[in-house]
């Protein structure tokens, strides 16, 4: 994936939470929830694009 499309896709997406946060009126608990969920799941695909989770499906633990 070219970087500037990485960078496009992480500025969409902050921009995105950020109106969420600022236009869409929620409980403060819901907000911070939110932001926890995406910014999970934005770094398990950061993860994924840079190839640390396929390296590590072939790990074993245990016997």
């Amino acid at each position: 994936m070219p970087l500037i499309t990485l960078i496009i896709t992480l500025v969409v997406v902050g921009v995105i939470l950020w109106l969420i946060n600022n236009y869409i009126p929620m409980d403060r608990k819901i907000k911070s929830i939110l932001n926890i969920v995406v910014v999970i799941v934005v770094i398990i695909w950061l993860l994924n694009v840079f190839g640390v989770i396929g390296s590590l499906s072939g790990l074993r633990v245990g016997k």
